[in-house]
Order: structure tokens, then C-alpha cells, then sequence
């Protein structure tokens, strides 16, 4: 009898060894499959960082956060575009073909800084326009996700689209965010009746983009951009002013320079010579 207990005994502790050997392996296994599971993602993550390409965001080209910004008047110096873009980087030259530079509408800015003049009409900014066998010179920079929405706000009258833009030094075609031609209904649209009166029919401007009759370039503006384009040598300077229009389409930005009217004289009020100085 005593004997049987014994063997009883024994088989039982033999049960319980097999059994907790059999729970210490799987363990084990399911760990190892853990470490190897995880050192798999860190290699995925890693190689798939170190080899990402640009992205599509929002219909802009981008890479890691970084949107292409491209500049067509005083954004065309580096230390201008740095003034409204401060984490700019990578900035460089590209032509714009299908588009044409106008002088052809009012900007509430130049208003509330007071350096447009009403009673001569020269209150106008640049924007770009479809025309097909135009082309000329350009910036292109990037700047972070976290300055698109002070981009927007900043230039709240245009159509701001995505552009094919082939840059100047590679010949690489790239898509960047340009301040296009807008209209009316599109601000309104965007920023409600209420900022359009406060902003223009307030002041006497009854419209954007549809301004009947003269309308010339804000002198301190100009000789702005002027003085930008100027930092990028004699062929952007001369696309500048051959290349840039009034609000006819057929006066250029030189022909206007040309007409006595000393604009690049033209001192910024001493609160804006940093800003408007090219």
C-alpha cells in the first residue's frame, strides 16, 4: 500500500515538472517571437524613414511636413521671403511657364500700413494669371505645415493653387503653392461680407478684382519688389520689368518706371523700411 502512494506520488510531481517545463517554453517562445516582432517594426520604421519620398498633402507637394512655396515679386530675394517666412529653407530659382505677372488689383494691406494713394490710383499688387506662352522667373522655397495657415491668412485675396514649376538649376519639375488671381465671390466666400466691407468698402473700394478704369502699382511696393528682384542679377531684374504688367496686359513695369514718376525714390515711412527695402 505504502508503495502505491509512493509511485502515486511520484507520477503526480512527474505531471507537475512536464507540465510547468511545457508552460516555461511556450513562454519562451512567445517571448522570442515578441523581440523579433518588434526589432522587425524598428527596421520597417527606420528603413521606410530613411527612404521616404515626397507626399501629396492637401494637394501641395511635401515632404515630412514641408510645403513649396513659390514667389514671383519681392519674394524673388531670399531676405524679403525670410521676413514672411522665417523657417524658410532650400530656396532657389525656377521658371513659370502658362502664367503672366499683373498689377492689377487693390490690397487692403497697403491701406492699413498707409502707403497707398487713392487719389492717383496706385494702391495695386501682383498676382499671376493664366496666358499661355508666358514664362518667367520665380522663387521656390519650402516652409513647415505650421506657417501654411498664416500663409492663407496673410494673402486673403487670392486663389492660392498648387503650380508646376520647373527649377531653374536641376530642370526637375516640382508643384508649389502660388497667390493666383482671385475674385470677389471667393473672398466672401472665405472670409464672410462682414471683413470684405471693413477691409474695401470702407475705404471706397467697391471691388477686388474687377476694378474698372486705371490702376497702378503702390509706389512703395514696387520699388519694393524692384529692389528685390535686383539681388538675383541682370536677367531676373530685366524678366522683372519686361515681363511684369499693368492692369492693361501691355504696359510693363519698365515703361511705367519710364514715365517720370521717380518711384524708386520712393522712401517706406520710417516704421516700414525694414520691410519694404527689397
Amino acid at each position: 500500500m505504502f508503495v502505491s502512494y509512493v509511485r502515486f506520488f511520484c507520477s503526480f510531481l512527474l505531471f507537475v515538472f512536464l507540465c510547468s517545463f511545457l508552460l516555461f517554453v511556450s513562454f519562451v517562445r512567445f517571448f522570442c517571437s515578441f523581440l523579433m516582432f518588434v526589432s522587425f517594426v524598428r527596421f520597417s520604421c527606420s528603413f521606410r524613414y530613411a527612404n521616404s519620398a515626397p507626399v501629396k498633402k492637401g494637394g501641395v507637394a511635401a515632404t515630412a511636413g514641408w510645403h513649396t512655396i513659390l514667389g514671383f515679386g519681392s519674394l524673388l530675394s531670399e531676405a524679403s521671403a525670410m521676413g514672411s517666412f522665417p523657417s524658410l529653407t532650400n530656396f532657389r530659382l525656377g521658371k513659370l511657364r502658362g502664367w503672366k505677372r499683373v498689377f492689377s488689383h487693390p490690397a487692403a494691406i497697403f491701406f492699413e500700413r498707409k502707403i497707398a494713394r487713392l487719389n492717383t490710383m496706385e494702391i495695386a499688387s501682383l498676382s499671376i494669371e493664366p496666358c499661355k506662352d508666358s514664362e518667367f522667373y520665380v522663387s521656390l522655397f519650402e516652409i513647415p505645415s505650421s506657417e501654411i495657415p498664416a500663409f492663407y491668412d496673410r494673402e486673403e485675396e487670392f486663389q492660392i493653387q498648387p503650380l508646376p514649376v520647373r527649377e531653374l538649376l536641376t530642370g526637375n519639375t516640382v508643384t508649389a503653392l502660388a497667390c493666383t488671381r482671385g475674385s470677389d465671390r471667393l473672398f466672401i466666400e472665405r472670409w464672410g461680407e462682414e471683413r470684405f466691407n471693413k477691409k474695401y468698402r470702407e475705404i471706397g473700394i467697391d471691388t477686388i478684382w474687377n476694378v474698372k478704369g486705371p490702376i497702378y502699382p503702390c509706389r512703395v511696393y514696387l520699388r519694393h519688389c524692384v529692389l528685390a528682384v535686383q539681388k538675383q542679377g541682370k536677367d531676373v531684374l530685366d524678366d522683372f520689368l519686361d515681363n511684369t504688367f499693368l492692369y492693361d496686359r501691355k504696359t510693363t513695369v519698365r515703361q511705367h518706371l519710364a514715365s517720370g514718376s521717380d518711384i524708386l525714390a520712393e522712401k517706406p515711412p520710417p516704421s516700414l523700411s525694414n520691410r519694404y527695402n527689397g
